[in-house]
């Protein structure tokens, strides 16, 4: 089955090119079908490429999926054309009366303020809450997980000596390796990671309302589930297409002093020869496995009775 988009979405047209089953509206509206309801907050600057970045991964799923794209109301988008925003992206306070079936919030580019200097964490926390009583499963991305482990467990940012930035081996906690979450996967998968902060290896164990799933030494955890799955804190970036990285890198250099070349990522670490794709299949069966077992297999048939 396939995702059902608003009308005109540019993601459409990306995506139909791949060879990927989209529908828009007015078609996904003649389909006598229960569709999963799913909502992204997009706190990405470069929203049309994170849009169609999602919309690839949930595609990978037989299941007919809604996806409503929600904004916040006290910040705007400088990146975005303002018409895309007014067409495709609803404010949280006109959906805030809705229930969910799934929500993804991103990554954002703040992460290095601390998280009561970010200008809109009050709406933030007001998601973060309401996500509990409405939404069946959330996903939080990168900043998002970090600030939602902050705001729910008290379980701090720590900031990294230098940007962690390329590819990274991930090991699955050898005790989880059977949970649904993982079904398919190796015991070891790679994770694109863009980020400046993380999170202590021996917080996440401490806290004994969150599981540590998967991690390395060099990233740090990067997979945690509380809730029994009802949030997923991810804090790397499966969703990345395969030139996400190089365009970060190329847009850094000459600007930055610090910039270094993603590890693990280029052919014969030349850029030169282009990135080398490693992610993608765990990508995909991470997104296909969340929306399956934490949320098809979870959610009521009746959306008003998510709790």
């Amino acid at each position: 089955m396939p995702l059902r988009l608003p009308d005109k979405l540019p993601a459409i047209k990306i995506l139909e090119d791949e060879n990927i089953f989209v529908i828009d509206e007015t078609r996904g509206l003649s389909q006598d079908i229960r569709p999963l309801h799913v909502v992204v907050l997009n706190l990405m600057p470069l929203k049309i490429t994170t849009e169609t970045d999602l919309i690839r991964l949930l595609s990978n799923t037989p299941l007919q999926i809604d996806v409503t794209f929600m904004k916040l109301k006290s910040h705007t988008s400088k990146n975005t054309p303002i018409e895309h925003m007014r067409q495709f992206y609803v404010a949280f306070d006109e959906l805030q009366h809705r229930k969910f079936d799934g929500l993804i919030i991103t990554g954002a580019p703040v992460e290095e303020l601390s998280f009561e200097n970010v200008t809109y964490w009050p709406e933030i926390k007001e998601i973060f809450e309401w996500a509990r009583t409405h939404v069946t499963s959330t996903l939080y991305i990168c900043w998002a997980a970090q600030a939602a482990m902050y705001y729910f467990h008290g379980i701090e940012k720590t900031p990294l000596d230098k940007k962690l930035f390329g590819i990274f081996k991930q090991n699955i906690v050898e005790e989880h390796e059977n949970i649904p979450l993982f079904r398919g996967f190796d015991s070891t998968f790679n994770m694109p990671h863009s980020r400046h902060t993380g999170n202590k290896k021996q917080d996440i164990l401490n806290c004994k309302d969150v599981t540590l799933l998967a991690g390395s030494d060099l990233t740090g955890p990067s997979i945690i589930m509380a809730r029994n799955g009802r949030e997923i804190y991810i804090t790397g970036h499966l969703e990345y297409n395969p030139d996400t990285l190089d365009a970060e890198y190329r847009r850094d250099l000459g600007k930055r002093d610090d910039v270094e070349m993603p590890k693990n990522y280029y052919l014969d670490d030349n850029p030169d020869k282009g990135p080398v794709v490693t992610w993608r299949a765990h990508a995909n069966l991470f997104y296909h496995n969340w929306i399956n077992y934490y949320v098809y297999q979870q959610t009521p048939y009746d959306i008003n009775q998510i709790s």
